[in-house]
């Protein structure tokens, strides 16, 4: 990126946003982007329609292929003008914060060893259920040198390009995946204090939360294989915790109480119960307040929805026909 002002373009995907497409588009109205692209993966809501209406290119992804989201944003780069030097991705149901862009691009410009800059996204309505507040606390990642961007996040363009963007067949942990490539090019990834989209979650009941967290046990199984072969493959961590608590101890305990006692079946209960403990006190101590017991609580449990995804993506490597999809 040279010394003139950037060309941005910016890549919004969804499916079946509603509103909050509407109110995403709204946000990037006047950010002085040279492009707005707007990718629709079949939506029967009229999506695409309205993003015409308010000014967005559409591109209508072909859904005769496998749908990922990492395809999407693939779609949307190639759309966007050759000349563009940084893109902004972004998710149909987040809103661009005011002063994100100055504030971003005058980082990347600070930074030439800096690929991809994130900042805080938060939760719209974080007191609508215990499930939007989870993931506003999950939003809260340490400002500085950072491993990997969420969905939102501007980017080198010719950066991604250089590395082949997003790898199309990932369904979850694209954007881990491709970072993982970028650092290992070279690039550094950076968390900056500063805030950078709205996220509307909706996520108001258990099923929902779980379905999310078998999502990101699949992204952990998927990314990880995907990135095996370089010097720091991803997630290995999680993969091992949810094989651990979800799958190892409960099983122990089965086995202890069919050969030792049947008490013994409480084991893995007790085990789980002082783990969640331990969470909540860390959780206490880093400020977490009212929510380190409910954080503690979700953490351990979604173990169980994390294996789940894990064991789906297994399945699907043996057969085919076992996708998950992106909502």
């Amino acid at each position: 990126m040279s010394g003139a002002t950037p060309r941005i373009g910016i890549v919004a995907i969804g499916r079946n946003e509603g509103e909050r497409l509407v109110r995403c588009l709204r946000s990037l109205a006047g950010s002085g982007a040279a492009a707005v692209v707007y990718v629709d993966s079949a939506s029967t809501d009229g999506s695409a329609a309205r993003a015409r209406d308010l000014g967005a290119r559409v591109v209508d992804l072909d859904m005769a292929l496998p749908f990922t989201a990492a395809r999407a944003r693939n779609a949307g780069l190639a759309a966007l003008p050759a000349d563009c030097d940084l893109v902004q991705f972004i998710d149909g149901d987040c809103e661009l914060a005011p002063g994100w862009l100055a504030a971003a691009t005058g980082f990347l410009a600070a930074h030439a060893d800096v690929a991809v800059v994130c900042g805080r996204r938060r939760e719209r309505h974080p007191e609508a259920s215990v499930y939007n507040r989870l993931c506003d606390l999950e939003w809260d990642t340490p400002v500085g040198v950072a491993a990997a961007c969420g969905g939102d996040s501007l980017m080198r363009a010719d950066a991604v390009r250089a590395v082949g963007g997003f790898r199309d067949d990932l369904t979850a942990g694209e954007e881990p995946e491709l970072c993982a490539r970028l650092r290992a090019a070279g690039w550094r990834v950076w968390r900056i204090d500063a805030e950078m989209t709205l996220h509307d979650a909706a996520m108001l009941r258990l099923g929902q939360w779980w379905w999310r967290a078998v999502r990101g046990g699949f992204g952990y199984a998927q990314a990880g294989e995907a990135t095996r072969a370089l010097s720091h493959p991803l997630y290995r961590a999680e993969r091992r915790r949810a094989a651990l608590w979800a799958g190892a101890l409960p099983l122990a305990g089965v086995v202890l109480a069919l050969l030792v006692h049947p008490s013994l079946l409480l084991l893995p209960v007790l085990l789980l119960a002082l783990q969640v403990t331990r969470v909540a006190r860390r959780g206490r101590h880093a400020g977490d307040g009212a929510m380190a017991w409910p954080n503690a609580f979700y953490t351990m449990l979604a173990k169980f929805p994390e294996l789940q995804g894990m064991l789906r993506y297994a399945r699907r490597r043996r057969a085919a026909g076992s996708a998950i999809t992106y909502k």
